[in-house]
């Protein structure tokens, strides 16, 4: 193999130039013809058995020339990008230069490689940091969730209200006739959660455990074909009524909940997540914002290649979500109308984006001569195996020390941004308060009295 030269070209490509000589080429062409010849029938041979020469005799001297090409090429490129010490991010183009005889051929191959990156600024960078701030009413919607996941269905002998749910069993009849998908046993149905045809529920409402009744529906027109705008009579008999209990908001309900005595300290304890949420949320947010900044300060001619590398990572990972979520992805695309050709061009901007942070993050580390020591990527491995439950020798069979190590520096480059980023806080805006003379004011009241006395205590 002879490179015969090496050029640059726009976005980020190369041009090589590669000539095969006679003696690489002849060896190609054994291999192909040792490939070969049991698929080639010769007069008089066995198949597999004939010589090259006669084959060569019979169907011309350049029978092996294609295949000979195809083997000969990947070595021949491989040789000429280790000669250039290039970094291909890409497939090459191939071309043929002239005529393939027996005394080789030349070739070029068009290929993207790592663009050349000019960091701009990125120290210093300003964003906007949203302010952190928990009130009351922030707490008590964390509380009613605690409270909504508490609340039990116990049976209830009355009519069914909205809110309640019905245990019910029903047949759907068309013109008398029972059609498919009509049916249930045993079905707990929530008045009000209009999960079912509407008007349905609404006739549960007033029912009684026990009672039967025949239910007059008429099907939207929207619904599918079968049954789209008819009117339909469901036989429903109710087996049980259940209504909600929902727990007192006391000291009992903390201790049920919680490894707390009082509610005032479950409170506490809530205002504290969710102000460690929210900080986290505003870092990160912080973080993306210069991160971004300094993307959109460099220079770098970025070869298509990479952008459709990164478009084709996204799109294996909505196909791996898809999947965690038991459904198979042709089924999914079929049922949503969905084109993955049209899923590829929308993720040519954020690919465009992610390539682009990726190359900062990398002209970072060169440019602060950024690395993690042994001594951090064993730290990062303990921190690992105790977050998942696991025993460190595990977590570095299935994390190789690269991969730890490429993370830590890639953090490290991020933090140069960050650490050195003007904050300007985004103030929360301000909400509105009316007098109130309820239990739930006094409960809100209760929580900013413990945040009025906690702001005390940090000041």
């Amino acid at each position: 193999m002879s490179l015969k030269s090496c050029e640059k070209i726009e976005k980020s490509q190369v041009v090589l130039t590669i000539e095969v000589g006679s003696a690489e080429f002849e060896a190609a062409i054994e291999k192909a013809y040792q490939k070969m010849r049991k698929k080639i029938n010769v007069p008089g041979f066995r198949p597999g058995k004939a010589p090259r020469k006669v084959i060569e005799g019979m169907y011309g001297a350049e029978v092996f020339f294609e295949e000979a090409i195809n083997i000969a090429f990947p070595e021949a490129y491989e040789a000429a990008v280790k000669e250039k010490e290039l970094q291909v991010v890409g497939y090459p183009a191939v071309e043929m230069v002239g005529e393939c005889t027996k005394e080789g051929f030349t070739f070029t191959a068009t290929t993207p490689v790592y663009p050349e990156v000019t960091l701009g600024e990125y120290k210093g960078l300003t964003a906007e940091k949203d302010e952190v701030k928990v009130g009351a009413a922030d707490v008590n919607e964390r509380l009613k969730l605690l409270q909504d996941r508490n609340t039990r269905l116990v049976s209830v002998d009355r009519e069914a209200k909205e809110g309640d749910t019905a245990v019910i069993d029903f047949e759907g009849f068309l013109n008398g006739v029972p059609f498919d998908g009509g049916k249930g046993e045993g079905h707990n149905l929530e008045l009000g959660s209009h999960s079912f045809v509407p008007g349905f529920e609404e006739q549960v409402v007033g029912m009684k455990a026990g009672e039967e009744k025949d239910l007059d529906i008429t099907f939207p027109e929207d619904y599918h074909a079968d049954l789209a705008g008819k009117a339909v009579v469901f036989k429903v008999k109710v087996n049980e009524v259940k209504a909600k209990e929902v727990p007192e908001l006391d000291d009992e309900f903390a201790k049920d909940v919680s490894e707390f005595d009082t509610l005032k300290d479950l409170k506490a304890d809530l205002k504290k997540q969710i102000t460690e949420e929210r900080q986290k949320d505003a870092d990160r947010a912080f973080e993306d914002a210069v991160m971004e900044q300094a993307a959109a300060n460099i220079t770098a001619e970025i070869p298509d290649a990479m952008v459709e590398t990164q478009c084709r990572q996204f799109l294996d990972n909505f196909k791996m979500q898809i999947a965690q979520q038991g459904i198979p992805y042709e089924q999914y695309m079929q049922i949503t109308g969905m084109d993955e050709a049209k899923l590829l061009e929308d993720a040519k901007e954020p690919a465009l984006r992610q390539v682009k942070m990726d190359l900062t993050v990398a002209a970072i580390i060169k440019a602060e001569n950024l690395d993690a020591t042994d001594e951090e990527v064993e730290a990062e491995y303990k921190k690992l195996a105790e977050q998942y439950n696991m025993d460190i020798e595990m977590v570095k069979k299935y994390l190789p020390a690269e991969q730890i190590k490429d993370q830590l520096v890639s953090q490290k480059a991020v933090a140069v941004v960050v650490d050195s980023a003007n904050v300007v806080v985004k103030k929360a805006p301000a909400k509105k308060t009316t007098k109130k003379t309820t239990k739930k004011a006094d409960a809100e009241a209760e929580v900013e009295t413990t945040e009025t006395e906690a702001e005390k205590d940090a000041e």
